[in-house]
């Protein structure tokens, strides 16, 4: 009971009710994705732009309210800016080729490319418990992906594989981008890659976005 008692504390609720939150949130997003492509709305990057320029319009006003020094080199958030943005490209892409579920599913490929990456760089240290739930979820997504090789006689996009491939490539960048941000807020602050995330994930993702929106002014 003492133990039970020291696992359900007031913190593991709150952060159980809030992972809880944000399934839901991503899960609603990546129904709006699935749908916008199934009527050929082609704007994968046009969906993240206006989430960077809050980021950056919040935090960046707290960040020069607080008016501290910059605590890491900017052009480290450069670059994590652009496997950000790519990664949220390549997830929402996806749903052009295969189905909401597959999507959702393979999307946590991340997990175990979270996992190798934080051992390898950050050198944080897993329980063996935790390696045979990464194991069971790399089985899981293993069927998911056999599931769509044979998946011509449903309805589930129209190039299920490729839609898997860009999904899996997408999730591992998810892994670098939630790695590296792990390292930032513990070795920098959490405003300032807040910030900078915003900042340049914006110009990344508004570059990336203007061929496009030419295209469509042209047309």
């Amino acid at each position: 009971m003492m133990n039970m008692k020291g696992i359900w504390t007031k913190q593991t609720l709150i952060n159980l009710l809030l992972g809880q939150f944000l399934s839901l949130l991503i899960t609603a997003t990546g129904f709006l994705s699935s749908e916008l492509a199934r009527k050929g709305i082609n704007a994968p990057t046009s969906q993240s732009f206006l989430n960077y320029v809050l980021l950056a319009l919040f935090y960046g006003v707290l960040m020069i309210y607080r008016q501290e020094g910059i605590k890491a080199k900017w052009y480290f958030y450069v670059l994590l800016g652009i496997v950000d943005v790519e990664a949220n490209f390549l997830v929402v892409k996806a749903y052009q080729y295969t189905s909401l579920t597959s999507v959702m599913l393979l999307d946590c490929w991340a997990i175990p490319c979270v996992l190798l990456f934080t051992w390898f760089f950050l050198k944080t240290k897993y329980r063996p418990r935790k390696l045979v739930g990464v194991a069971i979820c790399i089985a899981g997504l293993v069927l998911v992906i056999f599931s769509d090789v044979h998946a011509a006689d449903r309805s589930s996009g129209s190039n299920p594989i490729k839609g898997d491939i860009i999904v899996i490539a997408g999730a591992t960048l998810y892994a670098v981008s939630n790695v590296s941000e792990e390292f930032f807020v513990k070795s920098a602050d959490m405003v300032e890659l807040m910030a900078f995330l915003g900042l340049f994930g914006a110009i990344v993702s508004g570059c990336q976005m203007y061929p496009n929106l030419l295209e469509n002014t042209t047309l």
